[in-house]
């Protein structure tokens, strides 16, 4: 045997020879989908009367659905949607329930291309018609848009697209695709879509126009956050699957519901902090997970990779992150790069740092962008030309902080900086 290989199998032994706590690990991660949902049924039972009229081959409302992070939309709508189209082979119909992750699919030819190559798979299943895929790049949007209206009117029936985090949708790209998509059905004979928008941001509405809203509110739906007791449940429903029996203290599971409770009622954090509980009582070889094991894992959890990420950030990137933080907290939700460029000059100046070029700027913006630290999007400003718009899309302070233990940041003249200039509107 190759000495690299005897090697492999010895830095793994101790770890085979470790007996698991866990029974089925994944249970407890948010791809999950469990078959009952607990403490769920009112929402569910609403969304699927709003959606039966699918059933009879009509048209159900569009509906909106909101929620903090962990409340269970996703999970709600993927189980309706499967009963949905379940319900309607049962009964000669046709109807597919589409569901796509906005933050990945942002702009409007990818929603536009990936509905349609959805019902392009679905149909070829159920029929001897050739697949004609639509590329991710390459064809006009309205082209796109045209074998989207082509490929339902051959289907026929009633089919119900889910924007998952819709907000990161409109903006990224506004709410042209929007626009389309809720007035769609005036395009079509045999088959009609309806839509239902998922968010976990209530504010996102600011940025669509009136016309568009009132047609995709028709339904509003608020997922309230879970109590300590209501994870309490979900945690012990995942938690038989999940472990060996025996294996989890009698407190842990409380104090796992009562440290998400207290983070707005998340069970995506409950279910983490369980399943970090375990991990960590199984690296060290031990039989059982213990609440000492949970408040390590709260403190793994709590070390932000956002956070880390800024800290290691490169000077200059640093600096404009710093600028944007200034606009930031002068109630500016969003901004342009000309204003962020304006601020970056002055406090460049005062650090003694080289001045970057605008262009050189703008490539940093993107870096941050990329990097997930901020949002950003392109606007169109009409015979002014185009901008690029961005804002923060989580707290800003524990960046600020984060920035501050960098002590060329700890300058008294940036402490004295006067920022009342910054408030008048620079575009």
């Amino acid at each position: 045997m190759p000495e690299e290989k005897r090697g492999s199998l010895r830095l793994f032994d101790k770890y085979l020879n470790n007996q698991s706590i866990f029974k089925n690990r994944e249970v407890l991660r948010h791809s999950y989908r469990p078959h009952i949902l607990p403490h769920r049924r009112p929402q569910i039972d609403h969304i699927a009367s709003i959606l039966a009229p699918a059933i009879r081959n009509e048209t159900p409302s569009n509906i909106l659905i909101y929620g903090k992070t962990g409340t269970g939309k996703t999970a709600s709508v993927r189980y309706i949607g499967t009963e949905l189209e379940n319900a309607c082979v049962e009964m000669g119909k046709s109807c597919h329930v589409i569901h796509l992750n906005c933050e990945v699919i942002d702009t409007q030819y990818r929603v536009l291309a990936q509905i349609t190559n959805h019902l392009e798979d679905a149909d070829s299943h159920s029929s001897d018609r050739p697949r004609n895929t639509v590329p991710m790049t390459g064809w006009p949007t309205d082209q796109v848009y045209m074998e989207l209206k082509n490929q339902v009117e051959l289907i026929g029936g009633v089919h119900v697209v889910v924007l998952d985090e819709i907000d990161k949708l409109v903006k990224k790209s506004g709410d042209e695709i929007l626009y389309n998509l809720t007035r769609i059905n005036s395009d079509l004979k045999n088959s009609r879509i309806s839509i239902i928008g998922i968010s976990n941001d209530l504010r996102f509405t600011h940025f669509l126009d009136p016309r568009v809203l009132s047609s995709l509110s028709e339904e509003e739906l608020v997922f309230p956050p879970y109590n300590a007791p209501q994870l309490c449940d979900i945690l012990q429903q995942r938690a038989e699957n999940a472990f060996i029996e025996g294996s989890l203290g009698e407190g842990v599971i409380p104090l796992c519901a009562a440290l998400a409770a207290q983070e707005h009622g998340d069970a995506r954090r409950a279910l983490d902090l369980l399943r970090v509980s375990g991990e960590l009582a199984e690296r060290a070889n031990e039989k059982n997970v213990l609440e000492r094991h949970v408040k390590r894992a709260q403190q793994k959890i709590e070390t932000d990779s956002l956070i880390e990420c800024v800290s290691t950030l490169p000077t200059q990137s640093k600096i404009v992150l710093y600028s944007m933080i200034i606009l930031s907290d002068l109630k500016t939700q969003v901004f342009t790069t000309g204003e962020v460029s304006q601020v970056y000059r002055e406090v460049a100046q005062i650090l003694d740092i080289d001045v970057l070029t605008h262009r050189r700027i703008t490539d940093l913006i993107s870096e941050l962008n990329m990097l997930g630290v901020i949002n950003t999007r392109v606007v169109s400003r009409g015979r002014y030309g185009r901008t690029k718009e961005m804002w923060f899309g989580t707290t800003t302070e524990r960046i600020k902080e984060t920035l501050l233990k960098d002590s060329r940041f700890e300058n008294d003249k940036l402490k004295n900086l006067d920022t009342n200039r910054f408030k008048t509107p620079f575009r």
